[in-house]
């Protein structure tokens, strides 16, 4: 059996979320150099010419002034997906040993950990409150879910007595749809237990929210929340409370970056974020680990050699001064008109809310432009005003 043979087999077995990530790579990228190879033939000097000629002139179709060659970060990417496949071939006995086992890469830069200082977090839930998504990042700074894992929570994974939180499924799209499905890993499906002021944010949250999503969709209610309109609110946010541009992974890694600083242990923090081994975490947050060992041996000189701490040794982190940071507000707008924001370039939400016996209700209108999302919102508070006098009405003959 030649590679390109056993590499369309293994498509049957495939998740459909990394179906089209795999045919982009093996038909673009190894197929045209070691298809017609058979696998018994193919050894580790063959995959080591591949991923250097790969990383000289892999590109298909480099744009005008880019590199002709790949990325070093695609080139691991590829022999990832290819070790897996010959890996599969070793246990159906295609093959002896899998050839890419050991095989050389090219050197990679560590990619550089971003994460957001104290001060930015502070300014950047205050904005986060005043555009809508205050519970959502809060609750991802507060557990470092995948950004399909938080999209993909339903209110039947949290329970409100306890603040224990299951992490079932993630939501990712797949050819242009979005797709519910496992965690890829046994230990992506975990349990996080969440702190006290989370959990009531939560329970003052769930009370207007009346989708089974806890962050739904604001097109559809039935729906959860596309993690691309996630990535576009968070960019949104960050450039309003003045905060450095990262990705939403990286308030993932500003969890784990203050969880170590804050004396969790490595093991911990592994099973919280869902690391298939703790090896992963340390290789991912060494130079978190590394401050630690000064810190511990900090306080080991302190505890043996009666040492005072030095001005810049900081047994832990000391929190912040509340921030004085004022939210961007936009236009004001007159009472009783609701709110209008840009949730992307091509949407816009409307929200009015009031409160009526006692009770909040909110409701919102999405639409394509400015104009006309002002249009739909005014028939929406025309139509709420109407039912909330009938309402009135009713409790009155009551």
């Amino acid at each position: 059996m030649t590679l390109s043979e056993w590499l369309e087999q293994m498509v049957s077995i495939l998740r459909p979320s990394t179906l089209d990530h795999y045919r982009r790579d093996m038909n673009h990228h190894v197929k045209p150099y070691l298809g017609q190879k058979k696998l018994t033939q193919i050894t580790p000097a063959d995959l080591r010419k591949l991923y250097d000629t790969l990383k000289q002139h892999g590109r298909v179709h480099p744009r005008p002034g880019q590199s002709r060659g790949l990325s070093t970060t695609t080139v691991h990417s590829i022999h990832t997906t290819l070790h897996a496949a010959l890996d599969k071939a070793v246990e159906e006995n295609l093959i002896f040993r899998n050839p890419s086992d050991g095989c050389r890469l090219p050197s990679a830069k560590p990619r550089e950990i971003k994460v957001l200082m104290p001060e930015e977090i502070q300014r950047l839930l205050i904005q986060a409150r005043e555009d809508g998504c205050y519970e959502l990042l809060l609750l991802e700074l507060s557990t470092g879910l995948r950004r399909g894992e938080i999209c993909a929570l339903q209110w039947t994974d949290l329970d409100l007595k306890t603040g224990t939180l299951q992490v079932e499924r993630q939501v990712h799209r797949a050819r242009g749809e979005l797709v519910v499905s496992p965690p890829k890993t046994k230990a992506g499906r975990r349990t996080v237990l969440l702190p006290p002021p989370v959990l009531n944010v939560l329970k003052t949250y769930r009370n207007f929210c009346t989708s089974q999503w806890m962050f739904p969709s604001p097109k559809k209610e039935n729906s959860p929340m596309d993690p691309a309109a996630v990535r576009k609110r968070l960019s949104t946010v960050l450039k309003r409370a003045d905060c450095k541009r990262l990705r939403f992974h990286d308030l993932r890694h500003t969890f784990a970056t203050a969880s170590l600083e804050h004396g969790m242990d490595v093991k911990t923090l592994s099973t919280i974020i869902g690391h298939v081994s703790s090896s992963t975490t340390l290789n991912i947050y060494a130079h978190v680990t590394d401050e630690m060992q000064r810190t511990a041996a900090a306080k080991i000189d302190m505890g043996i050699g009666k040492a005072a701490p030095s001005a810049e040794q900081e047994i832990l982190p000391s929190k912040p001064a509340p921030s004085t940071f004022q939210p961007y507000k936009g236009q004001r707008r007159k009472p009783g008109t609701g709110c209008v924001s840009q949730i992307s370039e091509t949407l816009w939400e409307g929200r009015y809310s009031s409160t009526i016996n006692g009770k909040r209700m909110a409701r919102n209108v999405h639409a394509k432009t400015e104009k006309e999302c002002e249009e739909k919102l005014a028939a929406l508070i025309r139509e709420m005003k109407q039912e909330f006098a009938a309402m009135k009405t009713q409790a009155k003959a009551g």
